[in-house]
This record gives structure tokens, sequence and C-alpha cells, in this order.
């Protein structure tokens, strides 16, 4: 007890005593104080006294499905920054391939008693993947928000950067250049913002009076080797421009051109999605779709922290414009 109490002291940054005197309820503290010093205890693994457990830590879940793409660290900056202006504190919760689940870290949350929880890429956006943890969520009306385009009925407000216009945009940028055959690298079939990207892609081929074949989409996990395996595909079906669902994706296709003896962009155009960290500095720079992180983030929180603090919010999915970020991964398409 006594070393519990020199830790939470050290640190909230006050005296023991005042501590034990908020662990007792009694009088005489402020509520900043003994706010800080119960997110001391939840923050530090203790469990609240039994009278003190009835309110809501003031901790906010953060759920992200990998920090390997850079655009996961970047909405983690911004949500986690936005979060403790408030006065909320953030808990990172990372899934690991074969380790600790989605699932497994909202009974953990919920366990700690957390104000709300915030998603990011998780398998809300899979229509064939488990969702049963997010109605636990629901019945406990635990405050949460998503990030990127959701399954339907699961009833959370939605913060979305616009998938269909970013592959216009995408799209539009190679026809412009000259390429005819383009194909796509997209998430798994389920995957929502991958399925709104192929319904996009497949309006504008159609207003511009082709098909878009279906040996033109490739399907991939989110990853640098998947993109590589994915548009070696395309490569072989003869496309010169290729779109990709994320940046790693792009540049597994950028390597997957260089495998085959191909120059980019001389030979094939590649474009990502997200500009996220070092896209400007690959080989070639990676022409992308940037996704607006800051304000999606800084949405996400404003649309938590009115939940909790009891007021309603719409269940309508608010969508973020991208915008295309030209550099040297595209050029006008082969002459051959």
């Amino acid at each position: 007890m006594t070393r519990r109490l020199a830790q939470v002291a050290k640190k909230v940054g006050v005296s023991e005593a005042t501590v034990s005197r908020v662990l007792n309820g009694k009088p005489g503290v402020s509520d900043a104080t003994r706010q800080a010093v119960l997110s001391a205890l939840d923050v530090l693994g203790y469990e609240r006294p039994t009278q003190l457990r009835g309110e809501r830590a003031r901790l906010v879940g953060l759920v992200l499905p990998e920090l390997q793409n850079p655009i996961f660290p970047a909405f983690a900056e911004v949500i986690g920054g936005a979060l403790a202006q408030l006065g909320l504190t953030p808990v990172l919760c990372t899934q690991t391939k074969g380790g600790v689940s989605e699932a497994d870290y909202v009974d953990l949350l919920l366990q700690q008693q957390v104000s709300g929880v915030v998603f990011a890429g998780g398998l809300y956006a899979q229509a064939d993947a488990p969702h049963d943890h997010y109605r636990r969520l629901a019945d406990r009306n635990i405050p949460v928000v998503l990030v990127n385009a959701a399954i339907e009925h699961l009833g959370f407000p939605c913060v979305s950067c616009d998938d269909a216009v970013a592959v216009e945009q995408a799209w539009r940028h190679l026809v412009s250049l000259g390429h005819e055959r383009i194909g796509l690298v997209l998430g798994p079939g389920d995957h929502m913002p991958s399925q709104r990207k192929l319904a996009a892609a497949r309006a504008l081929a159609s207003a511009g009076g082709a098909e878009l074949p279906d040996d033109h989409v490739a399907r991939s996990m989110f990853s640098l080797e998947g993109g590589q395996a994915a548009a070696t595909r395309l490569l072989e079906r003869g496309v010169t421009g290729i779109i990709c669902a994320s940046d790693p994706l792009a540049l597994g296709a950028v390597r997957a051109a260089r495998r085959k003896g191909l120059v980019v962009p001389t030979d094939v155009s590649v474009v990502g999605y997200d500009d996220s960290a070092f896209m400007n500095c690959t080989e070639p720079p990676l022409t992308t779709v940037r996704q607006p992180i800051e304000a999606m983030g800084r949405a996400a929180v404003e649309l938590l922290n009115a939940q909790i603090g009891g007021s309603s919010v719409t269940a309508e999915e608010l969508l973020f414009e991208p915008e295309l970020v030209v550099r040297g991964s595209t050029a006008q398409a082969p002459r051959h």
C-alpha cells in the first residue's frame, strides 16, 4: 500500500497524504487533482478502491491494427495529442500476429473502465470478420468512434477519407498522362474501403467508354510483400498504371516493376494512398493520394469527447476530401 501511494504521488506530483485523501474519499482535494490521482492508478495498473469504481477512468483506448504502416503512428500522434489536450489519456492497443486480438483488447479496456474507444483500420472494415466485441461496447454505452469506412449497422459515428474521390483523383491523373490499361491493387474482397475504391474505378472506366477487366484488379494483404505479389500479376497482364490502396502496397508495386526489369515511371506509373511519412524520400518519390490525417484525427476526438460529455452525435459518416500529391512515380504512358 505504501509503495502504491508513493508511486501514484510521484506520478501526479502531489504528496502521499493527498493521494491517501483521494483513495479514502476525504474532502479537501480539487477535482483536477482527484481525477489525476485516479488516472494515475489506472495507468499504473492498480485497482481503484471499491467506492471509486463507479466512475469511468479518464482513459481512452486507441486500437490500431499495426504500426508497420506509417499511417497508423501518424493517426496515433494526432489522436493522442488531441485527447491529451482534453485531459484524456490514450491507451495504445496494437494487434500482433497470433497474439492479442482486437476483441481481447476490448475486454481489457472494459476492465479498465475506459471513457471511450477510437478504432482505426479495424475489423469493422471487414464484412467477414468477427464483430461481437463492438456489440459489447454498444451494450455498455461506451463512446466509440471509427476511422475510415465501416460495414453497415454498427451504429457508431465514423470519420472517413472519401475512397471514391481518392480513386477518381488517381484515375484521372493517370488518364491525363495517356494511360489506358490501369490496374488496381486492393485489400481483401470484404474490405469496405477497397470495395468503395473498386466501385469508383468501375464507374470511371465505364464513363470513359470501357469496362475495368476483372484481371486488372489484384487483391492483397496490406503489406509491401503483398503489394509486390499483386502488382507482379498486373504487370504480366500488361497494365501501365497501377493505383494502390496504401503506400506500402505501392512501394511493393515499385519493387515488382524493378524485379521485372521495368523502370518506374518510364515503363509503369504507380500511385499510392495515404501520403504517409517518408513517401517523398523513396526512389522515385511516390505520387500518392493524401488522407487529411490531422483533420480526421481531430474530428474523431471531438465526436468521442461529445459522447463522453453525454451529447448525442450523428451515426452518419463524416467524409473528408483527400488530395492528390504528384511526385516522381507517375509519367506519360509508354508509347509501345
